[in-house]
């Protein structure tokens, strides 16, 4: 009887289906410390136990998009070992900060599927959520996967693709209890600009570019377990060559808006989000966000901002996305819209 685990393939998912995903992980300062070496992260609320103390909570919270990491990376084995690409995000909320000494679980449950014409490959939307030890949730989300099927023969199940919203709004939002930005510092944050100071279309760009080393993205693969095949076996793609994790791509162009938006201190809604184009070792990563929306919350002194965030290659037209199809140029890697919490 074999004992290794192929992965699942298209024909083996089933609407409805529950999926538990192995194996839990305990968060430590570690996960901190490589996470501010890999892209850099300086946003001060989750660098400083000082500064968040200021700001109503009782210590840094681990990155939120090391918590996304963390959670994501749970699901892999079961969703997409056999992926060909992860296509998109959707209803994305951080309900609660994650801290170091907090053990992370993830389950899914799979709520469309849809096969493509040629008959290969299938796409399969799963909504994922993270639990901590006290099985409070702490980040949901949808994400939907292009799978390979294993058996061309096999029928294609009845297509049902889910209906998601097109963006949360701001009252959706969960903001951490505790959060005041009433005694904010401006001068330790790195930046002065609040809420106010940004208009909706205003475009940033954050100017900094960083090139992906094949070394730097298998650590970030590995400390996030990914286990996905595309990024670690050359021979698993046409062009021999290992995709970037999508994820490490969202954390590049996360930590280079940090020139521009220092303040948008905390993500709490991922509204959407593509991998608009492969992100390969050698590739010089540059990024620039839209402002979207703005809202104040019932939080003292807290606002949210919805902001686009673009990751393109080095070489790409300022401010381009997209041509006059509608399709994303080559250049861009990412398009992703998400809510983050500034002071007002």
């Amino acid at each position: 009887m074999a004992k290794t685990n192929p992965g699942r393939f298209f024909e083996d998912y089933r609407i409805g289906e529950v999926i538990r995903h192995a194996v839990p992980r305990t968060v430590s300062g570690g996960e901190r410390a490589l996470y501010q070496a890999l892209y850099p992260a300086r946003h001060a609320l989750a660098s400083s136990d000082e500064f968040a103390r200021d700001c109503g909570l009782d210590r840094a919270p681990i990155d939120d998009l090391a918590a996304f990491h963390i959670v994501f990376g749970k699901t892999v084995p079961d969703i997409s070992l056999n992926a060909v690409a992860n296509l998109g995000y959707a209803e994305g909320r951080w309900l609660r900060p994650v801290w170091p000494g907090d053990t992370l679980t993830s389950t899914s449950q799979v709520i469309g599927l849809k096969q493509n014409s040629n008959g290969k490959t299938g796409v399969v939307w799963v909504r994922t959520k993270g639990v901590n030890q006290w099985d409070e949730t702490v980040l949901d989300f949808v994400r939907w996967v292009m799978v390979r099927k294993r058996d061309l023969g096999v029928p294609a199940p009845d297509t049902l693709v889910p209906e998601l919203k097109p963006a949360l709004a701001a009252g959706d939002l969960a903001i951490p209890e505790g959060l005041d930005f009433g005694r904010y510092d401006f001068t330790l944050a790195g930046e002065r600009h609040r809420l106010g100071d940004y208009e909706i279309g205003e475009k940033i760009d954050h100017v900094d570019g960083v090139t992906i080393s094949e070394a730097e993205h298998m650590m970030a693969t590995r400390l996030w377990q990914n286990t996905a095949k595309v990024h670690f076996d050359a021979t698993n793609r046409n062009d021999g060559k290992r995709l970037i994790y999508g994820g490490h791509v969202i954390s590049l162009a996360r930590a280079l808006s940090f020139n521009g938006l220092a303040n948008a201190q905390m993500i709490v809604g991922l509204n959407a989000g593509a991998h608009a184009n492969p992100c390969f070792a050698g590739d010089t990563v540059r990024a620039w966000s839209e402002v979207l929306d703005r809202a104040e919350t019932t939080h003292p002194g807290v606002g949210a901002i919805r902001l686009r965030l673009v990751a393109v290659k080095h070489g790409a037209a300022p401010f381009a996305l997209k041509d006059d199809g509608g399709k994303y140029l080559p250049e861009v890697l990412l398009d992703l819209d998400y809510w983050a919490l500034m002071p007002l």
